[in-house]
């Protein structure tokens, strides 16, 4: 089994210098040596980093209560109700949100499939032993094998990613005050190590003349046209319904900061930011913020409204509030409120994430 280090050294030498994003698609998503492909306990205390799902139930349960609201809006007919989760790693996410259902919305339970998209074999087996308690999961690689295996139905329901979108490759662009043009950062080997290097005229930049005045050579942005395309191929998907992202990001305004010369792109090991996100690929984590202005504009491009955009803080709040009027979480035990807490607190993940929703 070949490890990443050696399949991008490879390329490198056959091809020269490569992107940012193929190295960062090597390193996270190889084959059986890949970060997300060989790593099941990556996530929580004793992993990389910890994410909503990591700190306990309570996330997927008020996910579930919010997905049922907007589903139940939806049961018209003989209309096919799914909830489509992508980048649903070990499977624990959607089995906090069956269970739940099963349990407080029994009838809708048994009129819905959970739709896990997920490429990797490796992944769908985690799923499937996490999951192996419930009938009503189907497994596809992706949008084209939905399509391909059920040609004559129609997407209604809810289609989600909890941290996907930050998990697809970057472009990482660099900013030459005195050519006053945008590069690319690429990848080569300087002895026996992976180096950053100069790719010229990169095939999208930024192009705002009153930015161009100000901002300091070597200013670094991300982008990823990888994430934007999967939203493009979701909104296609969804015949009627939500298509929901809960990310860690900003608006395309938020993307210049003096506090942020050098971007957002982050190598993460023992929950320690790594100081060097070439170091030792598929070891650690890579993840980038998202750019949600650029996702929100894709949607609207391709048909669908924005509903939402608002701070993880907000939006947990928001089912929460509307769930104790049911009297459903009306009396969080202290374990549950040490959950909520860690999820809203601006210390903790109540920080940097954001949700995005938008309909059809």
């Amino acid at each position: 089994m070949k490890m990443p280090a050696d399949l991008i050294r490879e390329e490198i030498f056959k091809c020269g210098a490569i992107s940012f994003a193929r190295f960062m698609e090597i390193a996270l998503y190889c084959p059986e040596s890949g970060y997300y492909e060989r790593n099941q306990d990556n996530v929580g205390r004793a992993g990389d980093f910890i994410t909503s799902v990591s700190t306990g139930r309570l996330f997927g349960e008020l996910l579930a209560f919010q997905f049922s609201a907007w589903l139940q809006e939806l049961a018209i007919g003989d209309w096919r109700l799914a909830i489509v989760e992508a980048g649903a790693h070990d499977g624990k996410l959607a089995a906090d949100i069956l269970d739940w259902l099963g349990k407080n919305r029994a009838g809708l339970f048994a009129k819905i499939e959970y739709i896990i998209l997920e490429p990797s074999p490796v992944r769908r087996q985690w799923q499937r032993e996490k999951l192996s308690g419930f009938t009503n999961v189907a497994w596809y690689e992706n949008f084209e094998a939905l399509k391909l295996k059920t040609p004559n139905s129609k997407l209604h329901g809810v289609l989600f990613g909890n941290e996907l979108l930050d998990a697809f490759p970057i472009r990482r662009l660099g900013w030459d005050a005195k050519a006053k043009n945008w590069f690319e950062h690429g990848v080569t080997i300087a002895g026996e190590k992976f180096a950053w290097c100069k790719i010229p005229n990169p095939q999208s930049a930024i192009h705002n003349p009153q930015l161009k005045a100000v901002l300091p050579d070597g200013y670094v942005i991300e982008s990823s046209p990888a994430a934007e395309n999967w939203w493009r191929d979701a909104a296609g998907a969804l015949s009627h319904g939500k298509l929901v992202a809960i990310d860690y990001g900003f608006t395309a305004e938020e993307q210049f900061s003096p506090a942020r010369t050098n971007g957002t792109l982050r190598a993460y090991f023992r929950h320690q930011a790594a100081d060097d996100v070439l170091a030792n690929p598929g070891g650690q984590d890579l993840t980038a913020h998202v750019n949600f202005s650029a996702i929100q504009k894709t949607g609207e491009a391709a048909g669908l409204k924005t509903e939402t955009y608002c701070t993880q803080p907000q939006f947990l709040t928001r089912i929460l509030g509307e769930a104790v009027k049911e009297n459903l979480f009306a009396q969080l035990d202290p374990k549950q409120i040490r959950q909520f807490q860690t999820l809203t607190h601006p210390d903790h993940l109540g920080h940097a994430f954001r949700v995005l929703v938008q309909s059809r």
